[in-house]
């Protein structure tokens, strides 16, 4: 369905063509792509094992961010674990090696309330508390109005200026979904990017902690599980017809890309999680990305809002643009030929336009070598 939006641009050129032969209609603007916040890992506190909640069932943690985050068209975040009552947990946890989430289903009002509309749980801790508890998550979301997308094969779908928009998530481990075996998950991107015209994908992988900083086109590993290669899967999932690919589970910051004119955040790291994860150094930094479309699919521009995570955790403005400094050297030293250019004041602007999707890029030609006969 991707022909829609060539279709909309060719009748607005002929239409605007129309109105100057006659001389008594206004050349129609193009009309917008969509806007997308994103945001990395959520969890609004835990009641396991023993209580750690904020106060006021958290009505303050997104007070911040909510501004921001409301005037996107699509607002997603990562939320780590469910929203239940009650219920067996899955596995056992192992203090320092293993935790366990669980939220009680009333704070997804502050979801709601800072603006949030889709959220990932295709990620390690969805499941702390088995089917149950991802039955009961799902429940509380879609009541909420909060669309979902999960390994269990959930297309959150938008209709938005026109445009028809999936949005899916893939994790690591077993399939579906999953970029370990990314034979499989390819071939359902390529399928969706037929029936949408954007296709957005949340990932959950990589490594995790202070030694994640860095992205490299290589398998990562975390305490001997596989995690899978981010940047490999993320430039083939582009190829196949993804529009943008929103990156977590490092629990850092990590770099952005553009290939073929779409944008990679390889890692939002944490944004709001409370009293559950480790706040020290980088893990504390809370970037917010909002980043425009095009039409195609294209990223046409964006900013990255600085925020940080103080103990006991919730995400505050960062006057000192922490998480925007490091994303900016990251890119740039990870990805020198193919970061975004960064502007004043957290804004992210396109390189140079790459060839078209559907084209294959202009082979190199040497103007010494003997093919080329120019001038001979």
């Amino acid at each position: 369905m991707r022909f829609k939006a060539q279709l909309v641009l060719v009748l607005l050129l002929f239409l605007s063509s129309q109105g100057e032969v006659l001389g008594n209609e206004e050349p129609l603007a193009v009309p917008p792509g969509i806007t997308v916040a994103a945001v990395g890992d959520i969890m609004m506190g835990t009641d396991y094992p023993s209580p750690k909640l904020p106060k006021k069932d958290g009505r303050l943690l997104f007070e911040e961010a909510k501004g921001i985050l409301r005037k996107a068209d699509i607002v997603f975040g990562n939320l780590e674990g469910p929203l239940t009552e009650g219920g067996s947990p899955a596995r056992k946890a192992k203090d320092g090696e293993s935790y366990l989430f669980r939220t009680p289903p009333v704070f997804v009002k502050n979801l709601v309330d800072a603006g949030f509309n889709v959220v990932s749980l295709a990620n390690n801790h969805a499941g702390d508390f088995g089917y149950q508890g991802m039955s009961s998550t799902k429940k509380v979301l879609n009541g909420a109005g909060i669309k979902v997308s999960s390994k269990a094969g959930e297309v959150a779908e938008f209709e938005i200026n026109g445009l028809s928009i999936g949005l899916i998530a893939l994790s690591f481990g077993p399939p579906p979904r999953s970029i370990l075996y990314p034979e499989k998950a390819l071939e359902e991107i390529g399928l969706l990017s037929q029936k949408y015209d954007l296709l957005i994908l949340s990932i959950h992988g990589g490594k995790e902690g202070e030694t994640a900083l860095r992205t490299e086109n290589e398998f990562e590993y975390f305490l001997d599980e596989p995690r899978g290669n981010l940047v490999q899967f993320a430039h083939e999932a582009i190829e196949r017809g993804a529009d943008l690919i929103l990156a977590h589970g490092p629990h850092v910051p990590r770099a952005i890309e553009i290939y073929r004119d779409r944008l990679i955040a390889y890692s939002l790291g944490n944004f709001c999680t409370y009293r559950g994860m480790s706040l020290d150094k980088e893990k504390g930094y809370a970037p917010l990305l909002r980043v425009e479309l095009g039409r195609n699919g294209e990223f046409v521009k964006g900013k990255i809002f600085s925020f940080i995570q103080l103990p006991p955790g919730s995400p505050k403005k960062d006057e000192e643009e922490r998480a925007w400094t490091l994303i900016k050297k990251l890119s740039q030293e990870d990805f020198p030929e193919s970061s975004p250019l960064f502007g004043a004041s957290e804004t992210i602007l396109p390189r140079e336009k790459a060839p078209p999707r559907d084209e294959p890029p202009v082979p190199f030609q040497n103007p010494n070598s003997q093919e080329n006969t120019e001038g001979s």
